[in-house]
């Protein structure tokens, strides 16, 4: 049984107490959010795939192996994380990467992860 004058350790940790500011906890939340965007296998082979260009739906599907409506269910994921953007061309969709920080960690998520045969 805990005394009266030993701290609560069961309650939440104020961050502004151990020096973090709101600013530095938007930034871990912003961070957060982009890994567990990456954090599933079908979504990482399709973000790699479009590190190297232009993807449309039949592309992906190719590289994935995997039907085009388990394909596309990923690619909503990823549209609305904010990683990839699409345009129309005629009854295609081509996707490619949003951000040019998303390529930058994809490609040194390749460089420690992935052999050349990836």
């Amino acid at each position: 049984m805990a005394s009266q004058s030993e701290p609560d350790t069961t309650q939440s940790v104020d961050s502004n107490a151990i020096g973090m500011t709101d600013r530095m906890m938007e930034n871990a939340k912003r961070t957060s959010d982009f890994l567990k965007s990456l954090s599933h296998p079908l979504r990482l082979v399709i973000l790699c795939r479009l590190v190297e260009g232009e993807a449309n739906v039949g592309d992906l599907e190719a590289k994935a192996g995997l039907p085009q409506a388990v394909v596309s269910k990923q690619l909503a994921n990823l549209r609305a994380a904010g990683l990839v953007e699409f345009r129309r061309e005629g009854r295609e969709i081509h996707y490619s990467l949003s951000h040019d920080h998303t390529r930058r960690i994809l490609m040194a998520l390749y460089d420690e992860f992935c052999d050349d045969d990836c």
